[in-house]
């Protein structure tokens, strides 16, 4: 019997702009997905592939009836709230939902017997980078509660597993970027904080982009970031699970490019790929944001067999620039 036919996966949060392209993914390979969220951020409409629920993490209840009314496999997480700015403002939020919802989620997979987990964790965990590219056992010190959040859940499941034999991967990804090449989903936060859909924002009338500093130290005084597409991440996600279906140990992976580009670098790439020039005005510094953040997934590369598609930063930006020009095209 194949470990696809053992059941389904539930992928809590895959309403959601990574979860959405995880649940497409998952199906393209032949799993079956329940996809349940909340919709506070997901879209329902993100949701085209296998079964939808909608409910909450806190509702313990709720749990209790979606794993009695589903055979469930394993359990991928994507359905932690991730604005760092409002984090800081309103821990409670984040420390409520990231954490004390994810618990009832954990109690409750426990009670059913589901004992693998895929969790989508950031390297917001490592705090500011001692050394880039960051290696995994880069010390983990978190700067705000976000990356406090992520990084509490990292420790539950290593005590889950020693404590419950729960097989859980956690992977800590750096700036998820794109969209679906076939421009079915793609990336809509509100508000939206994301570097790429704010420059196709500000392409596409809306307000103009702010860059946050320009006299950083790096070769052009802007921040550097290592962005990923969110299909590769989704293929990464699928590669652990696969590797907990077979058997395999807990493990933590990076999730990164190894190659990091500047605020105004993305800028220079948009305006290539659209033939249009991106208007922008320099604001102060925000409090917190590294020079620079890049990532080494060589392990996730040599232990799980991942192999970024999408590495070329061009590439990333049209499939972004696909979903956002079509979407703006459609309400013509």
């Amino acid at each position: 019997m194949s470990a696809k036919s053992k059941g389904k996966i539930l992928v809590v949060g895959g309403a959601g702009y990574i979860g959405s392209h995880a649940v497409k993914e998952l199906n393209r390979q032949g799993y079956e997905t329940v996809t349940f969220d909340n919709l506070v951020y997901g879209h329902r409409d993100a949701v085209k592939w296998g079964a939808f629920e909608e409910g909450d993490m806190a509702n313990e209840a709720r749990l209790r009836e979606l794993f009695s009314s589903h055979e469930i496999a394993a359990v991928m997480h994507f359905a932690a709230y991730a604005y760092v700015g409002e984090s800081v403002t309103d821990p409670e939020k984040y420390y409520f939902n990231n954490v004390a919802a994810t618990l009832n989620l954990l109690k409750v997979m426990r009670a059913f017997g589901v004992d693998k987990f895929i969790f989508s964790s950031t390297c917001a965990t490592y705090g500011e980078p001692q050394v880039v590219p960051i290696p995994e056992n880069h010390p983990q010190n978190p700067i705000n509660p976000y990356g406090m959040s992520k990084l509490m859940v990292e420790k539950i499941l290593a005590d889950y597993g020693r404590a419950y034999k729960l097989k859980s991967i956690a992977f800590r990804y750096f700036n998820a970027a794109g969209a679906d090449p076939e421009g079915e989903i793609g990336e809509r936060h509100d508000p939206e904080t994301h570097l790429i859909p704010l420059v196709m924002e500000a392409i596409l009338g809306g307000r103009k982009l702010k860059i946050f500093g320009d006299d950083y130290a790096t070769e052009d005084g802007t921040c550097v970031r290592d962005y990923i597409h969110v299909v590769d991440l989704a293929r990464a996600h699928i590669l652990g699970l696969e590797k907990l279906l077979a058997g395999g140990e807990s493990a933590v992976y990076n999730l990164g490019n190894g190659n990091g580009y500047s605020v105004k670098q993305i800028i220079e790439t948009t305006e290539k790929v659209t033939g249009r020039k991106v208007p922008y005005d320099v604001a102060p510094r925000r409090e917190g944001d590294p020079a620079a953040l890049i990532g080494s997934a060589g392990k996730a590369v040599s232990e799980l067999g991942w192999k970024p598609e999408f590495a070329d930063i061009e590439r990333i930006v049209e499939t972004a620039w696909n979903w956002h020009g079509s979407r703006v095209e459609s309400k013509v």
